[in-house]
């Protein structure tokens, strides 16, 4: 499509072409910033970023919220000016550097809830300087602009170049920045700016895999290190091959600790197969299905053991889920995906009191499930809960979502002969509308 549509306008005449531009550029900052691009050399493109540079770097005006997209827009036009006018990559990063040092005018006086102008800064500004680097054959001036421009990091934003510097700087300059920025910690009296120092030799330290230079820096950072601290300095040792010592600083977190759990599992699986420890990452992935069952989960913990085991690992899995009196969402999804319909149908029926329409985010996908095997009964008394909690929060954005909930109830009931212990339909809806029956809206919706 976009091919056929570039070919006709490559068919058209230049002047047609120029008057619609014109006629364009005239409705649309933009596009009028387009066309300036376009016709501009490189030398005035550049000459037109040093302006709004300058002019970002003094601004004062304050940007709300609802402005925050459109000067996030700008930034980013300044930017496709800097790219298409600048030849020299050494002089394209220093104008780079320099965009960050607007960071100031930018984001403090700029109300940047969504964070839109900040990753201007982080992704789109920080894509360029790569660029740039990559390019420039004088990888020392490089390394001195990032250092000149992590002096001070008061918006959290140029660390992000710091934290790529491996992708455009050989070793030895990275280890020429970490010890000028150890003497400025040294230096440093003011503890978040000393912070801000040993933040950056531990990212440099990672990037060259230097764990050990890692770990001291985060003790001389932290002191006391907490179970966050012991996985990061864990991990930088596995990436720097030494399996062992990762191993020894995840031994050093209580077993009964579960913050950032997840994170820490991952980190022993990868070093339990790198061991050819069968066992113990055995045991690891049957921890692991068993706190979230799942496909995924099962099948992780199959291509260990042995897919033959299937059968046998479901068969106890079903025991003990009827046997848990709570009920878990995932256990109902699982059972369906294994084929086990009948023990999710019954699962469901004997905790339906647990059915929580709160959490609408896990019941939708599990009533669709119940719906596609014909357990309609179960998926009736999902939906009910659904509808009951948006209801009885008098959520009128989701009234048509409520009404979509009761349409489907008002279609599985034709399908279900019997209702066991629970009330039927009618008297389902019967109860409903004597509870909400002020809810005009809602009901208005519905017929």
């Amino acid at each position: 499509m976009n091919a056929d549509r570039k070919q006709k306008l490559m068919d058209l005449d230049a002047e047609s072409l120029a008057d619609a531009l014109l006629a364009l550029a005239a409705q649309s900052d933009a596009a009028d910033e387009l066309v300036e691009r376009l016709i501009a050399t490189p030398t005035e493109n550049i000459q037109r970023c040093k302006v709004k540079l300058a002019g970002l770097k003094r601004s004062r005006r304050f940007i709300d919220w609802r402005e925050s997209p459109g000067f996030a827009r700008k930034l980013e036009m300044l930017l496709q000016d800097l790219r298409a006018g600048v030849t020299d990559p050494l002089a394209g990063a220093e104008l780079v550097a320099a965009f960050y040092e607007t960071d100031s005018g930018a984001l403090g006086h700029c109300d940047d809830s969504d964070g839109c102008v900040g990753d201007v800064f982080r992704h789109d500004a920080k894509e360029l300087f790569v660029e740039f680097a990559s390019r420039c054959t004088d990888k020392a001036k490089i390394a001195a602009i990032l250092l000149k421009l992590n002096r001070r990091d008061d918006y959290g934003v140029r660390d992000s170049l710091v934290h790529c510097a491996g992708e455009f700087l050989p070793e030895a300059l990275i280890r020429s920045m970490i010890s000028k920025l150890q003497e400025r910690a040294d230096d440093e009296k003011d503890a978040y700016r000393k912070r801000h120092h040993l933040m950056l030799i531990e990212s440099l330290a990672r990037q060259v895999k230097d764990a050990e230079l890692f770990e001291q820096t985060r003790i001389a950072s932290w002191g006391k290190l907490s179970t966050g601290a012991c996985i990061d300095i864990a991990r930088v040792y596995l990436e720097s091959g030494n399996v062992q010592t990762a191993y020894s600083w995840l031994t050093k977190i209580p077993e009964n600790d579960t913050f950032m759990s997840y994170e820490r599992d991952q980190l022993l699986e990868e070093i339990y197969r790198r061991q050819g420890d069968k066992e113990k990452l055995t045991g690891l992935l049957y921890r692991k299905f068993r706190s979230h069952r799942a496909n995924e989960t099962l099948e992780g913990l199959l291509a260990v053991i042995g897919s033959d085991n299937r059968d046998e690992i479901i068969s106890k899995e079903v025991v003990l889920i009827l046997a848990n009196p709570v009920l878990r969402h995932s256990d109902a999804e699982f059972l369906i995906s294994a084929g086990k319909t009948e023990e999710a149908e019954r699962l469901i029926l004997e905790r339906a009191e647990q059915l929580d329409g709160d959490h609408y985010g896990n019941l939708v996908s599990l009533a669709n499930a119940m719906e596609s095997e014909n357990l309609n009964l179960a998926a009736s008394l999902i939906y009910r809960s659904l509808l009951i909690s948006i209801l009885e929060r008098g959520y009128t954005k989701a009234y048509r979502h409520g009404v979509g909930y009761l349409k489907k109830l008002d279609k599985l009931a034709t399908s279900i002969m019997q209702w066991k212990k629970f009330d039927n339909h009618e008297t389902f809806k019967e109860q409903i509308y004597q509870s909400h029956r002020r809810k005009n809206s809602f009901w208005s919706i519905y017929e």
